[in-house]
């Protein structure tokens, strides 16, 4: 699909786009608030892509910039999905010379495992040692 563009940033990102899929279409964020979607967008490496001014998907890269980064919030739009679109997205984050110099990358991921490890993303290498404090609810 040569008419998709790949657009960073969140000044160039469609905010009530992203909001609406996470809020509605997503297994992870249903019901999230627009003002926290917002916010986590504003601290965060953004990535975009387009049709003409029609965002169809996202990805975000929490990250120091230097070290760590989590991957979060990928989607594209059903009717877009198949294309190559998010493999277009991964590739434009892995070109980034500073992404290349982080120590880790991680994610979760209920369905894209063979995706994502296609980019060097693997099983944890020692489940052991990683934590979480879990909390579902704490945004409803």
């Amino acid at each position: 699909m040569n008419q998709i563009e790949i657009k960073t940033g969140v000044t160039q990102m469609d905010i009530p786009a992203i909001h609406h899929y996470l809020s509605h279409d997503s297994y992870w964020a249903q019901g999230i608030s627009y003002d926290l979607v917002k916010a986590s967008l504003e601290h965060s490496y953004c990535i975009g892509a387009f049709v003409g001014d029609r965002q169809i998907g996202f990805a975000r890269l929490i990250t120091d910039y230097h070290t760590f980064g989590w991957l979060a919030d990928v989607f594209v739009l059903p009717e877009y999905r198949g294309k190559g679109i998010s493999k277009k997205m991964m590739q434009h984050m892995t070109d980034e010379p500073w992404v290349a110099k982080l120590r880790r990358l991680m994610l979760n991921t209920k369905d894209a495992h063979t995706l994502y490890g296609s980019y060097g993303f693997k099983q944890l290498s020692n489940p052991t040692m990683l934590m979480e404090v879990y909390r579902p609810d704490v945004h409803q």
